[in-house]
């Protein structure tokens, strides 16, 4: 489902009851409780007032200035390979180009969140361009993952992000661990951050195995331009340098990246509160903020982030343009205030430090 964010997306735009992602998968669950009803009932005035705010505009020019500054900050650092040739210093650019590599994954990230663009097709080749082709990343897979996130965030069942994997996110999971899976529960926030080195290759081998799940025609097309971003990425660098050099600076630039998408959404949601699947149904005040936690900072922060350390007002609006997401915070904290709603922000570090903490509990029973 290329689309489906900028699909669910369009409901907040719309005025509907639930915004964003959460309405799509979410909405069924919320019917039928008076509780329910009445959490949908408190976001209903801030969706208004933030709508009457403008803030669910569009600032396409913003991301075109953006975009083109990034692609210009891509061409530099090639450029850079170029002119230091088959050097072992041509090592330092891939760390540059790692993060405008994170700045490209922020586009198409934005992108199908449909905050660029209000026409489908538009935002769709935007996402394509940035994620397959620029990356090796298939923004089909990244699409339909993470709108599923965005509807049910932190949910055990219905949350791909807390799902099973490397990492596990609850004792109840981690009783399950046999074998390697077992140590490596125990040790999870030690190898956290070593195992985000892994992280940028992982994103290319899940992007290729999720193409036999798309349609014949957006298969076609996906592939294409995977495999034209493996050619021309290959290209560039035994151009520029010799096989064994190649082959150490794709490693240290794919760790590189990795770690730097690690670090922008590890704080997002890791250890916040996770919802009883078997408890109350959450309206969608209550599903997105009280698992979401922000992130304190100035500019820097935002851009090295790419506006994520805003994670409760980007699960409430997922819609909303990057730059208006710092506009909107205020009216967002203080809507929950006046609710007693907990609306959660740290510092970067203290966000990090949170997250481990959560993973070291989890694998507590283990030691």
């Amino acid at each position: 489902m290329p689309q489906a964010i900028a699909t669910a997306a369009e409901s907040a735009r719309d005025g509907a009851g639930s915004a964003g992602a959460g309405r799509t998968a979410g909405a069924a669950g919320d019917g039928g409780t008076g509780t329910a009803q009445a959490q949908g009932s408190d976001f209903a005035p801030l969706l208004r007032a933030v709508k009457g705010q403008g803030l669910l505009e569009r600032r396409t020019g913003w991301y075109a200035v953006g975009i083109a500054v990034n692609m210009v900050a891509l061409g530099a650092v090639i450029t850079g390979m170029f002119l230091l040739g088959n050097s072992w210093w041509t090592l330092l650019l891939a760390l540059p180009l790692a993060i405008f590599w994170s700045r490209t994954a922020f586009v198409g990230h934005d992108a199908g969140h449909a905050q660029i663009t209000g026409d489908r097709r538009t935002g769709r080749a935007i996402g394509l361009v940035h994620a397959n082709l620029l990356l090796g990343m298939n923004e089909a897979w990244w699409n339909d993952k993470h709108v599923r996130h965005h509807a049910n965030p932190n949910h055990i069942d219905k949350d791909p992000d807390v799902g099973v994997g490397a990492l596990v996110w609850t004792q109840k999971q981690a009783a399950r661990r046999e074998g390697f899976a077992r140590w490596l529960t125990r040790n999870q926030a030690l190898l956290f951050f070593p195992m985000l080195l892994l992280e940028g290759i992982a994103l290319k081998i899940s992007g290729f195995q999720y193409l036999r799940q798309q349609p014949a025609r957006e298969r076609a097309l996906s592939a294409f331009l995977l495999v034209a971003h493996l050619g021309l990425y290959a290209a560039l660098l035994l151009t520029v340098l010799s096989p064994g050099r190649a082959l150490v600076f794709a490693l240290v630039h794919h760790a590189l990246f990795g770690l730097h998408l690690g670090m922008a959404f590890a704080p997002n949601h890791k250890g916040m509160e996770m919802p009883d699947p078997d408890g109350d149904r959450w309206g969608h005040l209550q599903r997105q903020v009280l698992t979401s936690r922000n992130v304190r900072g100035g500019i820097l922060t935002d851009w090295f982030l790419g506006g994520l350390n805003y994670q409760i007002e980007h699960h409430l609006f997922p819609s909303m343009p990057r730059p208006h997401l710092r506009l909107a915070q205020p009216m967002v904290r203080a809507h929950c205030k006046a609710l007693g709603m907990p609306y959660a922000e740290t510092g970067l570090t203290e966000s990090y430090r949170q997250a481990l903490r959560h993973m070291h509990e989890v694998g507590e029973p283990l030691r």
